[in-house]
């Protein structure tokens, strides 16, 4: 075998590693942004300084090369350095990953057809090398270093109809096990916010009568139902609990249609996924499919009539509707009395029969006294009285991440809710932390997914959050300027905040200015595919 064979074989190898490492990142963000093309383009559009990178560029220095009067040994063992090069400087710079990839069987199919691509590159680079000229084999192999973000695309494509056959097949299977339990109740949960909150909630009262099975962590969409019936449905289940999620027009329908709901509980409706939505009345029409495809005789539909934007929709299903809330007039279901401290809450739940009943909580926030009349209802509709229940809401955990209590060393407390922060979440966690005793700070990048209101609505938070923090500290320099706008507007003291540069250096702060007794809300985290 000659010098040059071996030189092209290393070429060959090295030219993998670099594209191994950037195929894994672009897979791994199109798994993030659900394997929907159009997301993941506009993300790839966004952040351009992610899928090119200034230092690929010395990928030009062998192709240059194979122009000059230098024999082809030395630029293929340039070129091979290059690769190599590549690849550690990736390697160094590998981005801390907050939600990891998942290989699922979807991303295996996804990196198969991805890698068929790229052998078929090899080959055509082997052919042209040999037949037209040498130098063609690092053009091309330079070219597609360059480019995995858009042949995950174009691999992610061709898959499609073979995905969607699968997917078929599985919503299938998923079918006839639901049709073999007629018997079986079923509960669907949507909401912009608070859904996951309710769907633990609803669990944790049913679960003291019932055997009631839930999708589990986020698995809110129609193939993350799919999977959970496929997976753990049993004949032994009395309930089944639903949580379903939203990120254009038609998805909770699509998901009704599988699981054929009898119960909808529409938790709340706000400006979250804009960008995908375009218009809140767009939202409403899209939460309330959930009640539209309730049966018509023996449907309940569970709504919460503190939320303008859930009563200003006037649903076309004449399926029987029970209210909840707090301030509203004529409901079903009241909450009243309400009490907070660093141990959790209180209030008094009337039943429109008369019924009263006290109940205590480790929960925080009058968001989650809304989540908690959600399930009570629920429970109401399944033959519990409002006694029954007062044990398992006593007993509830907080759901993690979701204003979840932590206590940590020292003097500080933690109000953990990073999890997707939203305009009227924020507020009551805002709410939540002005109402504790001790030195109140907040640490917080802001919200995201919010359209074209996101300056502005990010910009009234800081308004509203400088009326109930003594020390904020906001993450991310870019993102946060709505905020600092905010902040400045509200005429928040310059000493009192302090602007981050990354999560890291915002909770050595928190150490830092900390003081006895001190409660810190940390309020939204971002997630991998933004960039700060």
């Amino acid at each position: 075998m000659s010098i040059l064979m071996v030189l092209f074989i290393l070429l060959l190898a090295s030219w993998i590693l670099p594209v191994t490492l950037k195929v894994k990142q672009s897979v791994h963000m199109l798994q993030l942004n659900t394997y929907r093309n159009e997301r993941y383009t506009k993300w790839m559009n966004s952040n351009r300084d992610k899928v090119f990178h200034g230092f690929e560029a010395i990928y030009l220095l062998p192709i240059i090369l194979v122009f000059m009067p230098i024999p082809s040994t030395v630029v293929f063992a340039i070129g091979i350095a290059v690769f190599i090069i590549a690849f550690l400087i990736f390697w160094k710079n590998k981005p801390t990953e907050k939600k990891k990839l998942v290989y699922t069987q979807r991303v295996q199919r996804l990196l198969a057809m991805t890698y068929i691509l790229y052998g078929l590159i090899a080959c055509a680079a082997i052919v042209l090398g040999a037949f037209v000229h040498l130098g063609i084999v690092l053009v091309l192999l330079g070219a597609t270093a360059v480019v995995p973000f858009y042949m995950v695309l174009i691999a992610n494509t061709i898959n499609l109809p073979i995905e969607a056959r699968i997917s078929q097949g599985f919503v299938n299977d998923a079918k006839r096990l639901l049709k073999a339990s007629p018997d079986l109740k079923i509960i669907g949960i949507t909401g912009s916010f608070g859904k996951t909150s309710v769907k633990h909630f609803v669990h944790a009262v049913l679960s003291t009568k019932h055997n009631v099975l839930m999708t589990p962590e986020s698995y809110n969409t129609k193939l993350g139902v799919t999977r959970t019936i496929n997976e753990h449905l049993k004949p032994y289940h009395d309930i089944f609990i639903a949580e379903m999620g939203a990120k254009q027009e038609g998805d909770i329908e699509m998901i009704c249609e599988l699981v054929n709901q009898q119960y909808g509980i529409l938790t709340a409706i706000g400006e979250q996924h804009l960008e995908t939505f375009k218009t809140l009345d767009t939202i409403k029409k899209t939460k309330h499919e959930i009640i539209e495809t309730l049966p018509e005789k023996d449907g309940v539909g569970i709504l919460n009539k503190d939320d303008q934007n859930i009563t200003s929709y006037q649903a076309k299903n004449p399926c029987r509707k029970i209210y909840y809330g707090v301030d509203a007039e004529e409901v079903d279901l009241r909450a009243s009395n309400i009490e907070f401290s660093a141990k959790g809450m209180s209030f008094t739940v009337s039943y429109k029969n008369g019924e009263v009943e006290t109940f205590k909580t480790r929960l925080l926030g009058k968001h989650n006294v809304y989540n908690l009349l959600a399930a009570i209802a629920i429970g109401l509709e399944m033959g519990m009285t409002l006694k029954q229940m007062v044990p398992a809401v006593k007993n509830i955990d907080p759901v993690p991440h979701r204003l979840e209590l932590k206590r940590k060393s020292g003097n500080i407390t933690i109000i953990d809710d990073s999890f997707n922060s939203n305009p009227v979440g924020s507020k009551m966690a805002t709410d939540v932390l002005g109402r504790m005793d001790g030195f109140r700070m907040l640490v917080t990048p802001g919200m995201i997914e919010l359209g074209d209101k996101e300056y502005e609505i990010n910009k009234e938070w800081a308004r509203y959050a400088a009326d109930h923090c003594d020390y904020i500290i906001l993450v991310g320099k870019k993102q946060t300027i709505p905020l600092q706008e905010g902040l400045k507007e509200a005429g928040y003291p310059a000493e009192q905040f302090y602007v981050a540069e990354h999560l890291q250096d915002a909770l050595k702060q928190m150490h830092t200015v900390a003081k006895p007794n001190t409660i810190v809300l940390l309020e939204n985290d971002l997630p991998d595919t933004f960039n700060e």
